[in-house]
């Protein structure tokens, strides 16, 4: 993280570094999350039940496509949780000073109030 990154998070909107680790942390979240995912799915054998009824699905005329592989379409929806629940936090954290619950986050985000 560079200087302008952090400076750039911190005076900006209220997901700033929410999208900065997205940027940052999506790759290798997605490579961690996929197996587990993956090994989830294929005990139950969610993965073939998924991919035949969303190929006949997305064969359908005027339908919005679907992501046939369920791995892929739940560790996507997996992360889109955590950035989404990520970026809740952070939002309490900068505009409600109780939510500073350390000395580091409090002396960081008194910049921020004066902005």
């Amino acid at each position: 993280m560079t200087f302008t990154d952090a400076k750039n998070i911190l005076m900006g909107a209220d997901n700033s570094a929410t999208l900065y680790l997205e940027k940052t942390t999506a790759t290798p979240l997605y490579g961690k999350f996929s197996p587990v995912v993956k090994t989830s799915l294929d005990k139950v054998g969610a993965d073939a039940v998924w991919e035949k009824i969303l190929t006949k699905y997305n064969s359908l005329p005027l339908v919005t496509k679907v992501n046939p592989d369920l791995t892929d379409y739940v560790t996507d929806k997996a992360l889109e949780g955590v950035y989404k629940m990520i970026t809740v936090e952070e939002k309490k954290i900068r505009t409600n000073t109780a939510s500073r619950t350390t000395d580091l986050l409090k002396k960081v985000f008194a910049a921020q109030d004066k902005k």
